[in-house]
């Protein structure tokens, strides 16, 4: 009897923890078929024809999950006084450019007065001062067209950005904005395309657009858990049932 309810016990143990792992393994395929549909959905939108980016009417009920990565275009000048720097170190880079520097954010302001922080590319790290590259400083109304992107998450890795040395770690437009004391920025930002600019910096169309997908990996990894447990099983209750008998 003593052998039956640990046989028993075990088996409902064993049924519980491949519950677990089961579900793990379905919640994993679940997550797969959403960031397989967001990837496609993404992929539309970086490929469609621009369209306006949104009014600053628009700005408080904007739905970042719709408009994420769709491209955008719109018209201003650039505030080149409060462009700032984010640092990255570009790889896989899609101009000739990359390795340690920095992207320059620069709000365009546009007609009604308002702005968007315009990220307009890549430059090596020592022609991060605009100082060193003057020809990059346009002037007057130009029009840009790129893909709105949402604020940039942050971690407790991230550096504390430098307002004073126009130096931030993060794309993140409320800080940028809050660091410069600028009002009227939209919530925002704007990676700009691949059009040259003025002595071929900074470097466009540098947005990332690779998603991390491992969830069929991870479901696989669940489900081979599940099987093994279960085979591990079947060999203690196999084990147990002739023990039994022997003993009898």
């Amino acid at each position: 009897m003593t052998g039956a309810r640990k046989l028993l016990g075990a088996g409902l143990a064993t049924l519980v923890a491949l519950g677990l792992l089961v579900a793990l393994g379905v919640w994993q395929l679940e997550r797969l078929a959403w960031k397989n549909d967001l990837v496609a959905r993404i992929s539309a939108r970086t490929e469609a024809p621009p369209v306006a980016a949104p009014a600053e009417a628009d700005w408080p009920a904007l739905d970042f999950d719709a408009w994420g990565y769709r491209r955008v275009n719109l018209t201003g000048t650039f505030a080149h006084q409060n462009e700032v720097r984010v640092y990255v170190a570009l790889g896989d880079a899609r101009g000739p450019l990359s390795g340690p520097g920095y992207f320059v954010l620069t709000p365009l302001v546009r007609a009604d007065g308002s702005a968007v922080i315009v990220n307009r590319g890549f430059v090596p790290e020592p022609l991060g001062d605009p100082a060193r590259r003057p020809e990059t400083l346009v002037a007057g109304p130009v029009t840009v067209t790129g893909l709105l992107r949402v604020p940039e998450d942050r971690n407790l890795f991230t550096p504390a950005d430098d307002p004073a040395k126009r130096l931030f770690f993060a794309r993140d437009p409320k800080a940028i904005a809050a660091g410069l004391r600028l009002t009227r920025v939209a919530p925002f930002t704007v990676d700009a395309d691949a059009t040259p600019n003025p002595g071929g910096l900074p470097q466009g169309g540098e947005t990332r657009l690779t998603f991390p997908n491992r969830h069929l990996e991870y479901a696989l990894t669940w489900f081979g858990l599940a099987a093994a447990l279960a085979a591990v099983f079947a060999v203690y209750a196999v084990r147990a049932l002739r023990e039994g008998k022997q003993t009898r």
